[in-house]
């Protein structure tokens, strides 16, 4: 079992340096040499843990939304919360770490104009995290709408609606490369309060 804890750990740390390499240097300039030499590790090693650089770089963006994923569902399980700032926080902490690695969309981009270069669908590996976003979002959504705070709207076009401010934030930051999001954020809470507008919700 330790050995299992051991191998597991090691993983990780090579995702994250893995990761900080990527966003140095971008996808194209990274090689699995450059990798294993950052981790101070032969690619001998290097190969017991991933294939190739392609691997390594779809396993380290997992591996940061995954850590979001956990972060997120801290503020849900927050019952001290009401549904807006709790949909607030969300939302924030989402925009915080896309501020917080504004280089690695750009990446992300670059990386996906490839795959589609290449015939393949890059369609997959974006839906697989929109999935995981929306069904956080919809917790917070029913579980609002379970406490009567809701009462007939559809809770599927509230959750469209939040995500595509969410996609919109970022197409500014990958293609136009701003960093600070605070117009995407001011838009966010003005619509999370627009589905919440009694006097007694949490405000800005």
């Amino acid at each position: 079992m330790a050995v299992v804890v051991e191998h597991e750990k090691r993983k990780h740390e090579i995702l994250g340096k893995a990761l900080d390499l990527f966003i140095e240097e971008g996808y194209e300039d990274v090689t699995f040499q450059k990798i294993a030499d950052r981790c101070g590790i032969t690619r001998t090693t290097l190969y017991i843990y991933f294939k190739n650089k392609r691997e390594i770089f779809v396993w380290s963006i997992k591996d940061l939304t995954e850590r979001l994923e956990k972060q997120l569902l801290q503020i849900i399980r927050n019952r001290e919360l009401n549904t807006p700032d709790c949909l607030k926080k969300v939302m924030d902490a989402i925009l915080d770490e896309c501020e917080n690695h504004t280089k690695l969309f750009k990446i992300l981009l670059v990386y996906l104009i490839q795959i589609q270069k290449t015939g393949e669908d890059a369609g997959d590996l974006i839906a697989r995290r929109v999935i995981r976003v929306e069904h956080l979002l919809n917790m917070i959504m029913i579980r609002a709408q379970n406490n009567g705070e809701l009462h007939g709207e559809s809770i599927k076009d509230m959750v469209d609606l939040m995500y595509s401010l969410l996609e919109s934030a970022i197409f500014t930051q990958a293609v136009e490369g701003k960093e600070n999001l605070s117009d995407s954020r001011r838009l966010i809470h003005f619509t999370i309060n627009s589905f919440f507008p009694s006097d007694d919700q949490a405000t800005n």
